[in-house]
C-alpha cells in the first residue's frame, strides 16, 4: 500500500494495536501509509481495514503549505533553500523554484502551524510570503517592491536602453567622455541592480549563478574600454529576464484568469430577504440565487431550478452540461439558460477552482528530472566558466604574450557566450507552459516530473466501472417470450408496457437495478402505475399489486421458487444477453393459475460513447498495449473489452491482483493506470503514472493521482500523453538550440575574434528564443483537432457503439 515517490522522507505514523502489524510509516507528502505486517498473523483484508482507518488520520496530520517565492536567484540556490527547510523540525519535504516563484512544504500539523512554518522558512533566508489568489495588496515598502517587481524591472530595462544609447551618442557627437561615462554609469546601475541582488542572494547560499557571470562580464567590458558593449550586455540580459518573467506570468495568468469568472458578490437569501453579499461573507448552507448568464459564486448543490452549465473553466469541456435539483455545480462555472437556487457546500478558500489553481502553482515546484539535473549542474558549470575565463587571460598573457586589453576582451566575450542562461531556462519554460496549457483544458499534471514520465508511457491500463463505462446501470433490452428489443431503436408498445409494470414495482425498492429500471421509465416520460402491497424478498426480487394483478420482478431463481417455468425460447434469449454482459431481470405475475413469466429486462453499465475512439487514438500516438482490469466476472468483462477494442482484459481481480497485473505490464515499458482515484489507489500507486478521472469536486482523487482529469472525458487521456510528448520534444529542441549556440559562439570567440557585441546578441537571442519556443505549449492542440482541444482526430464523427454492461 506504499505510494510511489521519486523521493521519500518517511516518518513514524500512528501506531496500530492489531496483532501482526509491525509498523506504519507515512510518505513525504503524508498522502499514503506504508504498513509492515506479518502475513502469518493478519490477513490482507485486515491490513486494508487498518489502512482505511489510518489513512484519514495521516491526511489530517500532514498538510502542504504553498508559498510564493519572491525575488530572483539561481535554481541551485533554490535547492539549497529546500535542504535548509527540510532541516526544520516538523518539515517532511520541501520543493522550491525561483523561476516559477513557488515554494511548497509538507509539514506535520502536530508540530507546526502554517504561520509558524512560514516564519521558520523565512529564517532560513527564503524570501517567501503566504500564497493568495489573487495576491494580497502590499502592506509595506518591501511588499510593494515585490508586488510591482516585474513592472519595476521592465522600467529599469527601458532606462538601461535609453542611457546606453545616450552614452554612445555622447561619445560619438563630441559631448565629452565625462558625459558618456555618466550615461553609461546610469545604464549599468539600471541594468545591473536586479542582477546584483540575485547574485548576492545566491552568494549568501554559497552558490554562483549566471547573474554573477553577467555582472562580472559587464564590469570587465568597462575595464577594457568597452562600456557600450557592457551596457548592451546588461540591457539584453535584463530584457531576456523580463521576457522570461512575462512567459512565466502568462502561464500563471492563463490559470488565474479562470477566477475572473467567479463573481465577487452573490444574491443570498437571509431571513426571508434577498441581499447582495461579498462571497467572503457567505457560509455553508446559504441559499444563493443565480440568474441566467451569471457565474456560480461557490461550490454548491442545486436546490431549485434547471439549467445548462458551462463547466469549461473547471473541466475543460466546451459543451454545456444539463443540471437539475440535487446536482453539484462548481465555482467559476457559468449558468447559461435557467434561473437557479443553490445551497453553498464549500467556502471560497475550499472551492474546486481555487484548489485547481493552488495545485497548478504547487506543480511548478515539482521539477522534472531533467530540470533538477540542470539545476545541480549550473553551479559547477558557472564555476567552470569563471575558471576557464581566468585561464584564458593567464594563458594569453604569459604564454602567447598578448596585450592585456586583447586577452581580457576575448576572455570577457567567452564568459558571456559560455554562460548557461538559455540552457537553464530551456526546461522550465517548456514544463511550466505545458502544465498551464493542460490545466486550461482540464488536465492537471502534478509536476514536471510526472509530465516527463507521461511522455514515456508504452502501455495504458483502465479500470472498467466508472472509467471505460459510465458507472451507472441502465436498461438496455426488453425481452418478450418471442423477441428481444433494444431500447436504442423503435420500441413496441408491448415492450414499453412491460417496462412500465416492472418500474412501478421497483420504484419502491432501494436496489441499484431497481433504480435503473425506474430511471428508464422517467427518461421516457411514462407514468408510474399505482402499486400497493409491496413486498421485497432479500436477494431475490420484489412484488406488488398493480390493477388487481400480483406483479413480480426478480431473478430466474426467484421465479423458480414461485413455480414459474422459463420457456426454452426465452431461456435462450436470456442466456444470449448474459453472454453479452447483461444482468437479466425477469418480470411475471402470479394468480390462481400459478406463476406466468411475461418477459425480462437486460440491464448493463453503458460503455462510454468515446471509449472505442479513445482506444484508437491511443494506438495512433504509439501506445503499444491497452488493457482493462476489473473485479467483475469474465463474461461481463469480455463483452466490455470487445466493444471498447482493448488488446486484452483481466477479470475477477482483487486490488492486489490489479497490482500484480500492472507489475507484469512493466515488462513492456512504463505503464499508466486510469481509474477513479479512490478504489484504485493501490493500482494507481504501482503504475508509472496514475491518472484519476472525473476528479472535479473529489478531494481524494485530486490528491491520489499523478495526473488529474477534471472531467470524465476519456479523450483527455490521449491529449495528456500527446501534450507530454510535445513538451519533451520542445525541451530537446531548446536544449539543442542552447548548446549549439554556446558551442558556435565559443568557437567563434576563440578562433574568429568574435566581437563582444555579436556575442551578447547571440547569447541573449538564444535565451529569448527558447522562452518563446516553450511558450507555444500554452496553445498546444494535437494534430487534426477541431476548435475543441479535447476532441482527437477521427473521433468527432465516430460511429455509435452498442451499449455494454458492467
Amino acid at each position: 500500500m506504499a505510494r510511489k515517490q521519486e523521493e521519500k522522507c518517511p516518518v513514524e505514523s500512528v501506531s496500530s494495536p492489531e496483532a501482526g502489524i509491525v509498523g506504519t510509516t507515512v510518505d513525504a507528502d503524508g498522502r499514503s501509509v506504508t504498513i509492515e505486517y506479518d502475513p502469518r498473523l493478519i490477513s490482507d483484508e485486515s491490513v486494508r481495514q487498518v489502512a482505511g482507518r489510518l489513512a484519514p488520520e495521516a491526511r489530517r496530520r500532514f498538510d502542504q503549505c504553498v508559498m510564493r517565492l519572491n525575488g530572483r536567484a539561481c535554481e541551485a540556490c533554490a535547492l539549497r533553500l529546500e535542504k535548509k527547510a527540510q532541516k526544520i523540525e516538523g518539515v517532511r519535504r520541501a520543493r522550491a523554484t525561483f523561476i516559477g516563484g513557488v515554494m511548497s512544504v509538507t509539514f506535520d500539523q502536530a508540530q507546526l502551524l502554517p504561520d509558524q512554518l512560514i516564519e521558520r522558512v523565512r529564517e532560513t533566508g527564503a524570501p517567501v510570503v503566504p500564497f493568495a489568489i489573487p495576491r494580497e495588496l502590499p502592506r509595506s515598502i518591501g511588499e510593494w517592491f515585490q508586488y510591482h517587481r516585474a513592472g519595476i524591472e521592465a522600467s529599469c530595462t527601458v532606462l538601461t536602453f535609453i542611457f546606453m544609447v545616450a552614452g554612445w551618442l555622447a561619445a560619438h557627437l563630441g559631448l565629452g567622455q565625462i558625459w558618456a561615462n555618466a550615461f553609461f554609469v546610469v545604464a549599468y546601475v539600471a541594468g545591473g541592480i536586479f542582477g546584483v541582488e540575485a547574485s548576492l542572494r545566491s552568494l549568501r547560499q554559497w552558490t554562483i549563478d549566471v547573474d554573477l557571470l553577467m555582472i562580472l562580464a559587464a564590469l570587465g567590458a568597462a575595464v577594457v574600454g568597452a562600456a557600450f558593449e557592457g551596457a548592451m550586455l546588461l540591457f539584453l540580459f535584463s530584457f531576456s529576464n523580463v521576457l522570461q518573467a512575462f512567459a512565466m506570468d502568462r502561464t500563471r495568468k492563463a490559470i488565474h484568469a479562470l477566477m475572473k469568472l467567479r463573481p465577487d458578490k452573490a444574491l443570498t437569501r437571509r431571513d426571508d430577504d434577498i441581499v447582495l453579499l461579498p462571497i467572503e461573507q457567505l457560509v455553508v448552507n446559504d441559499i444563493v440565487i443565480v440568474r441566467p448568464g451569471e457565474g456560480i459564486p461557490l461550490d454548491s448543490v442545486i436546490v431549485e431550478g434547471e439549467s445548462s452549465i458551462d463547466e469549461s473553466s473547471v473541466t475543460g469541456e466546451s459543451i454545456p452540461v444539463s443540471k437539475k435539483a440535487g446536482d453539484v455545480v462548481f465555482a467559476a462555472t457559468i449558468n447559461q439558460t435557467g434561473g437557479l437556487e443553490v445551497r453553498v457546500t464549500r467556502l471560497a478558500k475550499d472551492s474546486t477552482i481555487e484548489k485547481l489553481i493552488r495545485m497548478v502553482e504547487e506543480a511548478q515546484s515539482e521539477k522534472a528530472e531533467t530540470q533538477r539535473f540542470l539545476d545541480r549542474a549550473e553551479q559547477f558549470y558557472a564555476v567552470g566558466v569563471i575558471a576557464f575565463t581566468v585561464a584564458l587571460i593567464v594563458f594569453a598573457l604569459f604564454f602567447l604574450h598578448e596585450p592585456f586589453h586583447a586577452s581580457f576582451y576575448r576572455a570577457m566575450t567567452v564568459m558571456v557566450v559560455a554562460s548557461p542562461c538559455a540552457l537553464i531556462i530551456s526546461t522550465p519554460a517548456s514544463i511550466l507552459s505545458a502544465i498551464g496549457g493542460a490545466a486550461r483544458r482540464g488536465v492537471l499534471f502534478k509536476g514536471g516530473v510526472h509530465l516527463e514520465r507521461t511522455a514515456t508511457i508504452k502501455a495504458v491500463a483502465f479500470d472498467k466501472t466508472g472509467t471505460l463505462t459510465e458507472g451507472k446501470p441502465r436498461v438496455i433490452d426488453v425481452i418478450s417470450p418471442t423477441q428481444a428489443i433494444q431500447l436504442t431503436g423503435q420500441v413496441p408498445l408491448e415492450s414499453l408496457n412491460l417496462l412500465q409494470l416492472a418500474a412501478s414495482v421497483e420504484a419502491k425498492s432501494e436496489h441499484p437495478l431497481a433504480a435503473a429500471i425506474a430511471a428508464e421509465v422517467k427518461r421516457r416520460g411514462l407514468p408510474m402505475l399505482d402499486c400497493t402491497d409491496f413486498q421485497s424478498v432479500s436477494g431475490k426480487g420484489a412484488s406488488g399489486m398493480i390493477g388487481g394483478r400480483r406483479i413480480h420482478v426478480g431473478s430466474i431463481r426467484y421465479f423458480e421458487t414461485l413455480g414459474g417455468i422459463v420457456s426454452e425460447t426465452l431461456g435462450q434469449k436470456l442466456e444470449a444477453l448474459q453472454d453479452g454482459g447483461r444482468t437479466c431481470v425477469v418480470v411475471g405475475e402470479t394468480g390462481e393459475n400459478g406463476a406466468h413469466i411475461l418477459g425480462g429486462l437486460g440491464i448493463a453499465d453503458v460503455l462510454r460513447a468515446e471509449a472505442p475512439g479513445m482506444v484508437r487514438a491511443l494506438r495512433e500516438i504509439g501506445i503499444e498495449r491497452v488493457v482493462m482490469v476489473t473485479g467483475d466476472n469474465r463474461r461481463v468483462a469480455s463483452a466490455i473489452a470487445q466493444q471498447a477494442g482493448v488488446d486484452e482484459f483481466y477479470a475477477e481481480l482483487l486490488p492486489e491482483d490489479k497490482v500484480r497485473v500492472l507489475k507484469s505490464l512493466k515488462d513492456i515499458g512504463p505503464v499508466a493506470m486510469v481509474g477513479d482515484g479512490v478504489n484504485d489507489a493501490p493500482a494507481l500507486a504501482t503504475a508509472t503514472i496514475g491518472i484519476a478521472m472525473g476528479a472535479a469536486g473529489t478531494d481524494v482523487a485530486m490528491e491520489t493521482a499523478d495526473v488529474v482529469l477534471m472531467s470524465d472525458n476519456l479523450l483527455n487521456i490521449p491529449f495528456a500523453i500527446s501534450m507530454s510528448r510535445r513538451a519533451r520534444t520542445v525541451i530537446w529542441q531548446n536544449l539543442t538550440i542552447a548548446l549549439t549556440v554556446i558551442v558556435v559562439l565559443i568557437a567563434s570567440a576563440l578562433g574568429l575574434s568574435l566581437p563582444l557585441t555579436l556575442g551578447v546578441m547571440g547569447h541573449e537571442g538564444s535565451t529569448v528564443l527558447v522562452c518563446l519556443n516553450g511558450l507555444r505549449l500554452l496553445a498546444f492542440r494535437p494534430k487534426g483537432t477541431d476548435k475543441s482541444p479535447l476532441k482527437m482526430s477521427g473521433l468527432a464523427n465516430q460511429e455509435q457503439q452498442r451499449p455494454a454492461c458492467a
